[in-house]
């Protein structure tokens, strides 16, 4: 028996959940699904632990999911909402020998260089700083055992990834999307029937750069995932209310929700 978990680490939209200074009923809400950090996902195969971007919560959500090792981290984009945890990698470079590797588009390791120059410095020589080992992704790339596919998307002007992790030994496939409003249909059709499909669904009304739930739910069908979940939410979404209205195939994910799949 093989083992793979996925958390989601955070499933909440750029501003979190509750919003600062927002009296909404799912902001006061008392049901702990409704509180929604930055999206995030953390994916242990095996020995092998990877990250989905660095949030601002990370250290929180490290610290609540009691995550104590990173070997790499994957980055969807350079928006602020899933880089500004950066710093926070230090804690898993201090028992690390090798530098951690970072893999993310040309464009977006290029804005972590300017978010962050001393972390990619040649005199970045002190133990306790973190150590990048950046990784400029533009096509299919493998991690330990875990085959991993960048999917370009559409979601604003800001050069967006999705991907597709598989895990051939156990003939399983993940797609995560957290930051979508339209994706080609050589994208669509690489993940057709995926096993796993994670996709952001940010609100009711429209949005320029980010899938309403119409539109996430569209895309889920159409996909015809064996399971899909929503993420990347604002407050307008009460978990429970939308939860119930959707398709048995097709959940809300919550912060420190766990998937484990049954592998044979």
């Amino acid at each position: 028996m093989s083992q793979m978990c996925l958390t989601f680490l955070g499933t909440g939209t750029s501003v979190g959940v509750p919003v600062i200074g927002c009296d909404c009923e799912v902001c006061l809400s008392k049901d702990p699904r409704n509180t929604r950090t930055r999206s995030s996902l953390f994916i242990e195969y095996k020995d092998t632990h990877i990250l989905v971007d660095s949030g601002p919560d990370l250290r929180e959500q490290a610290l609540r999911e009691q995550i104590t090792k990173v070997d790499a981290v994957v980055y969807t984009h350079s928006h602020v909402d899933h880089v500004a945890g950066f710093d926070e990698l230090r804690a898993f470079c201090w028992k690390r020998d090798t530098p951690l590797p970072l893999f993310a588009s040309p464009f977006c390791l290029g804005e972590l260089r300017n978010m962050f120059p001393w972390a990619f410095s040649k005199e970045n020589t002190f133990r306790g700083y973190i150590k990048p080992d950046p990784h400029a992704v533009e096509s299919s790339f493998k991690f330990e055992s875990i085959a991993i596919e960048p999917l370009p998307v559409e979601h604003g002007r800001t050069p967006t990834n999705g991907y597709l992790f598989s895990f051939p030994q156990e003939n399983y496939r993940v797609a995560y999307f957290s930051d979508i409003k339209k994706c080609s249909p050589e994208v669509a059709a690489k993940i057709k029937k995926v096993d796993l499909l994670i996709v952001d669904a940010l609100r009711y009304d429209d949005h320029p750069s980010h899938m309403t739930v119409a539109e996430a739910l569209t895309f889920a069908q159409g996909i015809e995932a064996s399971q899909t979940y929503f993420t990347h939410m604002s407050h307008e979404i009460d978990h429970e209310t939308l939860q119930a209205k959707l398709p048995p195939s097709i959940h809300l994910a919550h912060d420190g929700l766990k998937i484990e799949p049954t592998l044979v």
